[in-house]
């Protein structure tokens, strides 16, 4: 019995060691996937930040003011231009370099580190402007000693055939300061493996290997990093395992190399929740174990009960073997608690990837565009001055970034205020907002604003944005239909005020609401959309204590439903 007893104990044991390596390896392939997730937004977030001003350098060459001064010899009233449209667009500096290099008008012509007098023939991105090519460079200022990346591009005066460069200078230190407050591990490197932004300042200007005499002449030869020692930074990775080691810490690493410059973003996430979720794992499998082995020795104590029930040391034994049970009993609901404790941790984690992917994607698909729009308003405010038009465009560019900024932290709350409006007005500012999209699609919309008003107390904002996208969808559901016909219909009671979008189109599929609700669900083909709007608009209501509902019509196409509480009280959401 004591020999089956100890291959019993090593069985056990194998399994119990198998199970923790097991687990290991479970975890932390979960922390991998979502320290991926995370990579991918600071790589989009990078992308948008460095091509927000892609396009200005070619719009301001070709402003007349920027060309006639190219030779003038008074500069004074681009100096004053250059340094509106800067604070305008949030750079850090715009100036005009003639063909040697001298810089004949800047933005910052007022101030003690003007750069104005300055020659930057030296600068790689003014060699690259004068051959045609669109100038890219990240290093630190040599006038300010300001790091930033700088965007040039050619110049030519018609009337005179003058050459020049005109270039901008972005701060990337936002960036950083964001990374270094959410508490991750991050790098960015160039292709010389010199890092130029990082979470921990002291990182900077670390080199990731060691450089050769080459890369040293060709660095200092274009004052890239001005005094800056370049000392290796101390870090040792293991690819094969995803695994760094950095400053003495052994972290999970991850890197991708797919951006602008050659450069390359490295993410170090911690590891410690792995070994703790493996250990609570092995516990509990340990814990089952001993409960069922306390379950047999029960059975066996009952059975001697049996055999020497009028023993009053066997009462006294089956006693204590009750007592040990109620014990044992007691540490199972434990661990049944801590394992419970463990799942809701990991549905947390999962949402949390969720949204990662979320602001990755939105930040992806609309962070350029804006730019870009926003970008060609300021050149045409330059070119034309101020109009209706342009204001109207800018104002709804800013509302499109609004939107963008509440898609891309739609999870945090106590944000956006409730305010009192008539939500008759908001399905009517939804309206106008869409027609471009409604014109294009040679589509019917039929809603009478005059038949009563809906006063309702909520984020007027979100519920447009709850408006609008159920009205696109229903324009992406029409738009290969014969009848191209949208419904839309308000209405309220005592207790709520509600609306609907029905439309004519191909209607839910067999899909339900909660299907289509799933983040990149969609009943569009490839290519037509993310799917994510009534991911969005399911959020949304649900943060205002509202539901949505949808169902196929008999007739064809679908119908959207939304119900909000009319009179809650004005809080935020």
């Amino acid at each position: 019995m004591r020999a089956i007893y100890i291959l019993l104990l090593i069985a056990i044991t194998s399994m119990a060691a198998g199970l923790h390596w097991a687990s290991i390896a479970y975890f932390k392939s979960q922390e991998i996937e979502k320290a991926s997730a995370r990579l991918t937004l600071h790589r989009n977030t990078l992308l948008s930040e460095i091509r927000h001003f892609a396009h200005l350098p070619f719009l301001l060459s070709q402003d007349p003011v920027v060309t006639e001064t190219i030779d003038a010899q008074d500069s004074s009233e681009l100096d004053r231009r250059l340094a509106r449209f800067a604070q305008s667009a949030g750079l850090d500096a715009i100036y005009l370099m003639n063909s040697q290099g001298l810089t004949v008008s800047a933005s910052n012509a007022a101030r003690p580190t003007s750069f104005k007098g300055q020659n930057y023939a030296f600068r790689p991105y003014f060699q690259e402007a004068l051959r045609g090519e669109l100038g890219e460079f990240y290093g630190i200022g040599a006038t300010t000693g300001i790091p930033g990346y700088f965007y040039a591009t050619s110049v030519r005066a018609p009337e005179t055939g003058a050459e020049g460069v005109i270039a901008i200078k972005v701060d990337l230190s936002e960036l950083q300061d964001n990374w270094q407050a959410s508490g991750e591990r991050i790098i960015l490197a160039n292709e010389d493996g010199v890092v130029l932004l990082a979470s921990e300042p002291s990182w900077r200007y670390r080199t990731l290997g060691a450089l050769s005499d080459g890369q040293r002449e060709r660095i200092v030869a274009s004052r890239q990093f001005g005094a800056e020692p370049l000392h290796p930074l101390s870090w040792a990775a293991d690819t094969s395992q995803q695994t760094a080691s950095i400053g003495g810490e052994e972290l999970l690493y991850l890197r991708t190399g797919d951006l602008p410059n050659s450069w390359s973003l490295h993410f170090f996430a911690p590891d410690d929740q792995v070994a703790t979720r493996a250990w609570l794992t092995t516990g509990t499998f340990l814990a089952v174990i001993l409960m069922a082995f306390s379950a047999f020795q029960v059975s066996r104590v009952r059975r001697m009960r049996t055999a020497l029930i009028r023993s009053e040391r066997e009462e006294t034994e089956l006693r204590l073997a009750n007592e040990r049970l109620a014990i044992e009993i007691e540490e199972r609901r434990v661990a049944e608690t801590t394992l419970q404790k463990t799942q809701t941790e990991l549905e947390r984690a999962g949402r949390l990837a969720a949204l990662g992917q979320l602001a990755s994607s939105v930040t992806h698909e609309l962070g350029q565009p804006i730019a870009a729009m926003r970008n060609q308003l300021a050149a045409s405010e330059m070119t034309v001055g101020p109009t209706p038009l342009n204001e109207k465009m800018q104002g709804l560019v800013a509302r499109m970034e609004s939107i963008t900024q509440q898609l891309k932290f739609f999870s945090r709350k106590g944000r956006d205020s409730f305010e009192t409006f008539n939500l008759v007005d908001s399905i009517q500012d939804a309206l106008e907002l869409l027609e471009p999209s409604i014109s294009a699609r040679a589509a019917e919309v039929e809603f009478d604003p005059q038949k009563s008003k809906h006063p309702l107390v909520a984020n007027k904002l979100r519920i447009e944005q709850v408006i609008t996208n159920l009205v696109r969808n229903a324009l992406d559901a029409v738009e290969s239909a014969s009848l191209k016909r949208i419904e839309i219909a308000s209405g309220s009671t005592s207790d709520l005020v509600w609306f609907e979008v029905a439309d004519t189109g191909h209607g839910l599929g067999n899909k339900s609401l909660d299907e289509l609700r799933e983040p990149f669900a969609t009943t569009r083909e490839s290519g037509q959309g993310m799917g994510l709007g009534l991911t969005i608009s399911a959020g949304i209501v649900a943060d205002h204590n509202g539901n949505i509902s949808a169902k196929n019509r008999s007739e064809g196409g679908a119908v959207f439903r939304v119900e909000l509480p009319k009179n809650q009280t004005k809080q935020t959401v």
